[in-house]
């Protein structure tokens, strides 16, 4: 990091490297189109650049580059108005885990997928996002409070209220 605020474009690149999944795929989570998630990233990667000298060196930077990549999302799915939707399948970093599974297992792990997704994409935006953060970019508290710019608690409270929106989205 040291290098890269001293103008190092090849430790920025490493930089870059290191947290290019983890943006590509918070940019995907809010605005639902990889097109548009790969733009994001870019555009993020650039802004976060320029800004390193407002870096702070004692802050980690995932959750700091985090909230750029979002605030680029949000702000490009407010220029297109558009909903954004979460694709688990796409979102996930992780395999799934269904080719281990029975023919019936993975059938009904699919169907689960889909309940969730379809639940996820009529909540609210900030719903949305709380839950993707931890769930599917597997943020801490105390990196999502610094991701979106609130206090560790108000995460726990606003993750709280998502779920049980969506708890109700999902039995309703």
């Amino acid at each position: 990091m040291a290098r890269a605020k001293q103008g190092d474009t090849a430790a920025y690149g490493e930089i870059v490297s290191l947290h290019q999944s983890v943006a590509a795929r918070a940019a995907y989570l809010v605005t639902g189109n990889a097109a548009d998630a790969e733009e994001v990233t870019q555009d993020a990667f650039v802004k976060a650049y320029n800004a390193l000298g407002r870096f702070r060196d004692d802050a980690p930077f995932r959750p700091w580059l985090l909230r750029i990549v979002t605030n680029e999302a949000l702000n490009r799915l407010k220029a297109v108005k558009r909903r954004p939707t979460v694709e688990l399948t796409e979102a996930a970093d992780r395999p799934s885990g269904d080719t281990a599974l029975s023919p019936e297992g993975a059938a009904l792990a699919g169907e689960q997928r889909d309940m969730v997704r379809d639940a996820l994409a009529k909540l609210r935006d900030d719903d949305r996002l709380v839950i993707s953060y931890r769930y599917f970019l597997d943020l801490s508290e105390a990196e999502m409070a610094d991701a979106l710019g609130i206090a560790r608690g108000t995460v726990k409270s606003r993750l709280s209220r998502a779920l049980e929106r969506l708890r109700e989205v999902m039995n309703g």
